[in-house]
């Protein structure tokens, strides 16, 4: 998978946290995954299919990162464990970087169609991938903890 299917993806990201929770995400070093569990305590993950490419976006998120950004994104206390807003919350943010990602690469002649964001709770829960390429994954820093995007495109 090439950098311009990947870019869209880490933009969208650090954008979609700047603006909804006021939080700077730093990306490092993509890299290939080489398992199929989700990094972080509480997952999003999105099938995309487009004329060329078809495959899967997954946000991760540690529960120290997910618990500030919605306490940002709504003004509220901190929460304590993941529950139904928390849950929510991910769906959400899964939508809003997967939907910044798409209209970058409608730039790009793809247009992909979305489903319904899956979401799992617990670090280490399987996967299972709607792509048949490499899973690369992009680590992210906050203040508050990390999270990850995953990208899994590949040709039809």
């Amino acid at each position: 998978m090439d950098a311009s299917i990947i870019n869209p993806f880490l933009s969208s990201a650090i954008n979609v946290l700047k603006t909804m929770a006021a939080i700077e995400a730093t990306p490092h070093k993509p890299e290939v995954k080489k398992h199929n569990q989700t990094l972080g305590d509480i997952t999003g993950i999105v099938e995309m299919t487009s004329a060329g490419l078809s495959g899967s976006m997954v946000v991760s998120f540690s529960k120290s990162c997910i618990f500030h950004i919605l306490a940002n994104m709504l003004q509220e206390p901190l929460k304590t464990k993941i529950d139904e807003s928390v849950i929510d919350a991910v769906g959400e943010l899964t939508n809003m970087i997967c939907g910044g990602a798409k209209s970058e690469l409608a730039k790009l002649d793809y247009s992909f169609n979305m489903a319904k964001p899956t979401m799992i709770t617990g670090k280490g829960s399987e996967i299972s991938y709607h792509g048949c390429g490499p899973t690369i994954v992009i680590p992210f820093n906050t203040d508050y903890g990390d999270f990850v995007v995953e990208a899994n495109l590949c040709s039809n």
